[in-house]
């Protein structure tokens, strides 16, 4: 069979504010109408993990994958997912989640909150303004709940650990995840076995320290090859998704799940 693969997009923003790994709303609702118009099922992390153990899913299945958490993926990208009856998988930094109450998304009535740019937001983490930018936990419950999203692991503080000595990169990795581990165990009730590395960056500790404490299935941003059954859960591979109409999806989609001309693709264009 010539379309025996999953393709896992990766998404960060959706917001009317341009800006790196934005998509606006409208090219997203562009996405998600065709991905439902044209017979694709949206997986969740643990069909997904089913499917790589060698378990059927439907011909036409995809993950869709969002990063950081970011307030604009609970004003924007949620309403239009519920919209189209569509999920997705959204890893979260824990650390930087708060209180309070629900603010107001676009399916509904009521004055929307500011979705800044990227770098906006990075500033406003920095500053100590998470809360401007980023989810609260009673957004993540309000998703979770509604189908839209199921939330996963992207450590608790997106830590750069890059060029750190060996012994104390191991314990700043392990304490993290640990961190992550028990900010999800208190405020959602479980942990999965899925991960996502910080900036796509991770190397033969970041694995080991990873799997000892529980997360098997791990996310990388190399587009570089297939999710096909039996692809160890150690090195998912995601494509970038781009903020062009349903059309460059369509043909990204083709390319991605086809087993001889995704090779080929990714030997021309990588």
């Amino acid at each position: 069979m010539p379309f025996r693969t999953v393709p896992v997009l990766m998404y960060h923003h959706v917001s009317p504010t341009p800006g790196m790994i934005t998509i606006t709303p409208e090219r997203f609702a562009d996405h998600v109408a065709w991905l439902a118009g044209a017979g694709y099922t949206t997986l969740d992390a643990a069909g997904f993990a089913r499917f790589l153990a060698g378990e059927p899913v439907p011909e036409k299945s995809v993950l869709l994958t969002f990063d950081d958490g970011y307030l604009d993926n609970w004003v924007y990208a949620h309403p239009i997912l519920a919209k189209h009856g569509l999920c997705a998988t959204l890893f979260i930094i824990t650390g930087q989640l708060g209180d309070g109450p629900v603010r107001a998304h676009a399916g509904e009535q009521g004055v929307l909150p500011a979705t800044p740019s990227h770098h906006e937001c990075e500033a406003a983490v920095t500053a100590g303004r998470a809360d401007d930018v980023m989810l609260r936990w009673s957004e993540v419950e309000a998703m979770q709940a509604a189908g839209t999203f199921d939330f996963h692991s992207h450590t608790h503080t997106r830590w750069d650990l890059q060029g750190t000595p060996a012994e104390v990169k191991r314990e700043r990795i392990r304490e993290d995840i640990a961190a992550s581990r028990a900010a999800l165990q208190a405020r959602l009730g479980g942990v999965s076995e899925h991960l996502c590395w910080p900036q796509g960056y991770f190397d033969a500790d970041y694995v080991a320290e990873a799997q000892a404490q529980g997360f098997s299935h791990l996310y990388t941003t190399d587009p570089v090859g297939q999710n096909v059954p039996g692809t160890s859960p150690a090195h998912i591979h995601r494509i970038t998704a781009k903020d062009k109409p349903a059309a460059w999806l369509r043909r990204r989609l083709f390319l991605a799940r086809h087993r001889v001309l995704g090779p080929l693709y990714d030997k021309v264009r990588y």
